[in-house]
């Protein structure tokens, strides 16, 4: 009972921590490209501090298993860049919501690899469905341009890469889970690092919310999350995930003003109730894991 106390509040925070990240992307004023090379980086950093001080050796690598974690690592962060993009152009509570499409992304990559889907989930994937296109129907009732379609099209993308870095994390079993985010964020910090600018000290220096991203929502948010899963049943897990995207529209909403209208909020709850009927298998007779036992965070 211990451990699942422990593992309640530790995931608790994670979800705490994950939901304000968009605040501070926004905030740092730095272009998409310059915010994520920082998180990576110091988010490597921290990781490896973190693996360090727990003596964990690491797992052992293969050519396969290393090109799959890189092949990860990339796809996270094209997902970061597309998320963050989306902030810019719509809000941080409606990327979110359109955000939590991932669960479906990854059924029908499932589909495509021969995977069999059982009715109650084309259920919540059509339910799911229906919430994007009332969200999409606001299009019709209010006078929103093309960068309010764009954003939506990027959240979108991004629920679609974050899916792919969930399934390429499944085929990576033998390797620790704070393993594979270091080598993720790393290959990140690589890929990204043609594109990086230093960014200047003195009044208005966004380097405080640059180290708060690498080390508070990349180090520590990843460190309590793994821990978390380790220790928590999934349906619980998946449960307290939903917190995620209830705090990203709170801190949207105090921070910036911004809040959803009547259409996309009932959008939005068709979206978050089908990912939790998803999630914690409502109207399944056994209940079983799906996709990587988390909702998406950041």
């Amino acid at each position: 009972m211990g451990d699942v106390k422990k593992g309640v509040w530790q995931m608790s925070l994670a979800m705490l921590i994950s939901g304000s990240i968009g605040a501070f992307v926004l905030l740092s004023g730095l272009p998409v490209t310059e915010v994520v090379f920082w998180r990576c980086l110091i988010g490597a950093i921290t990781l490896f501090v973190f693996i360090r001080i727990s003596k964990q050796p690491f797992s052992p690598l293969t050519r396969i298993t290393l090109l799959l974690a890189v092949l990860g690592g990339v796809a996270l962060v094209v997902n970061w860049l597309l998320l963050f993009a989306a902030y810019e152009r719509i809000s941080i509570g409606l990327s979110t919501v359109v955000y939590n499409t991932q669960p479906f992304m990854l059924v029908m990559m499932g589909v495509l690899s021969g995977e069999r889907v059982s009715r109650v989930k084309w259920g919540w994937l059509f339910l799911a469905f229906g919430g994007v296109i009332v969200l999409l129907s606001s299009e019709l009732t209010h006078a929103h341009g093309s960068e309010w379609l764009s954003g939506i099209g990027l959240a979108l993308g991004a629920a679609f890469f974050y899916a792919l870095t969930a399934i390429i994390t499944r085929r990576l079993k033998s390797i620790a889970p704070q393993h594979i985010a270091f080598i993720q964020v790393l290959t990140g910090a690589i890929a990204l690092l043609p594109l990086a600018q230093l960014p200047g000290p003195g009044a208005g220096s966004p380097w405080p919310i640059l180290l708060t991203l690498g080390i508070v929502h990349t180090g520590i948010m990843y460190q309590l999350l793994y821990s978390a899963i380790q220790k928590l049943p999934t349906p619980m897990t998946g449960s307290l995930s939903f917190i995620y995207p209830v705090v990203a529209i709170v801190v949207d909403n105090l921070v910036f003003g911004h809040s959803l209208s009547l259409t996309q909020l009932a959008g939005g709850v068709l979206i978050l109730f089908a990912a939790a009927g998803n999630n914690l298998g409502w109207g399944e007779k056994k209940p079983r894991e799906c996709g990587v036992g988390i909702k998406p965070t950041n």
